[in-house]
């Protein structure tokens, strides 16, 4: 009987490692795919003008999964080897700290996250259990200590001081991709508008009002009410344009986002999605909107994945591009692919001069393209970000 109980013990051990070591990667293996798809030859001429480049990808979720970012995975869409492969300078690194069950584009609640499980199951402080705040900053944490371990090939990019120094060392030859730690939805705070200081602080320099539901801040396109900003979303709002955090309307309900773009005075952006025009999916931005964020002096960036373009090609990415040129100006167009953010591309971030062969194949210039492939993201980053 005795033998029986421990045999029992040990197979429940040994199932309880296999659970924590392996459920994590499998989870992440079918949620952040790359499919194969018909991808266009890169040409040696558009290969050299890509790493030429200074390439901004403005969102990212890899935090969220448990695995290391200086280490070239088997799974997801990036790591730091790729964004080295891909010729990526900045990439922006986001805090997702809750999803709610059965995410969908229409209608969500704020009462089941997904998030929770997520953070058991890989073994996370047990602070970040309970806590949306403590969520981010566990994630804030775990990008400079990556950053600390890369002998100075990932640079932490918080001030405008980092942003030059990382331009000046990529301009003088050197391999350093910058990393940019944002936010996805201020349910964070935990209602407390306090809770901005310590995510500053932490190294957050962007940030979202919403995610998939509403919040204490705002609405969400994707929330039940879709209400505009609160009165605490309006002292949040104003609490980073002082402190310089880059407000990011991705999510925001539509009157959120126009009450946030009637009273911002900086740059504003749209970090990762589509456009109405060519896809006519909810999250998408309208033509009104995205004029909105041109008259800010911000940027809108196009992802990679099917529901922000409507299908995954380099062509698909492109056309939204274009509509954003044609309604906002080239200094509005941007990317933001939405890497391992959930989702199903046909391309990971060391293939991203796909893009680039897309656009001269469309003639478009090479001043034009290095805009779009990350310049005018650097423009607002310098407008924004404190010194």
């Amino acid at each position: 009987m005795r033998r029986t109980a421990i045999a029992l013990v040990l197979l429940l051990v040994v199932g309880l490692v296999a659970f924590f070591s392996l459920a994590p990667g499998i989870v992440e293996k079918g949620m952040n795919q790359v499919v194969a798809g018909d991808l266009p030859a890169v040409s040696d001429e558009t290969q050299a003008l890509h790493d030429e480049l200074t390439i901004i990808d403005m969102h990212s979720d890899t935090l969220m999964w448990d695995r290391d970012l200086l280490e070239r995975a088997d799974r997801g869409h990036m790591d730091l080897p790729r964004l080295e492969e891909g010729n990526v300078a900045l990439q922006v690194f986001s805090s997702v700290s809750k999803s709610p069950k059965q995410q969908n584009y229409d209608a969500n609640s704020d009462e089941t996250d997904n998030i929770t499980l997520l953070t058991f199951a890989q073994l996370q402080p047990p602070r970040t259990w309970t806590s949306l705040l403590e969520r981010s900053l566990y994630h804030a944490e775990k990008l400079e200590k990556a950053a600390e371990r890369s002998d100075g090939a990932l640079l932490l990019v918080r001030t405008k001081s980092d942003l030059d120094e990382l331009v000046e060392a990529r301009e003088a030859g050197e391999q350093v991709t910058g990393a940019l730690f944002s936010v996805e939805g201020l349910h964070n705070l935990e209602g407390d508008p306090d809770n901005l200081q310590a995510l500053f602080d932490a190294g957050t320099r962007m940030a979202g009002f919403t995610h998939f539901f509403d919040n204490e801040v705002s609405g969400s396109m994707h929330g039940i009410e879709k209400d505009g900003l609160t009165q605490t979303g309006r002292e949040v709002l104003a609490e980073m344009e002082r402190l310089g955090i880059v407000v990011d309307i991705a999510h925001a309900s539509e009157p959120a986002v126009a009450e946030i773009l009637d009273a911002a005075t900086r740059p504003v952006v749209a970090s990762h999605g589509g456009v109405q025009a060519t896809c006519e999916v909810n999250r998408n931005l309208s033509d009104e909107q995205i004029e909105g964020v041109a008259a800010t002096g911000g940027v809108v960036g196009i992802g990679y994945w099917d529901a922000a373009i409507c299908e995954t090609t380099p062509a698909a990415v492109v056309d939204a591009l274009e509509h954003v040129i044609e309604v906002g100006g080239i200094e509005t167009a941007a990317l933001g692919s939405d890497f391992d953010g959930a989702t199903t591309v046909a391309w990971d971030t060391s293939q991203i001069a796909v893009i680039t062969e897309e656009l001269r194949a469309r003639g478009h210039s090479d001043r034009d393209i290095a805009a779009i492939m990350g310049g005018n993201t650097l423009r607002v980053l310098r407008e924004v970000l404190p010194q």
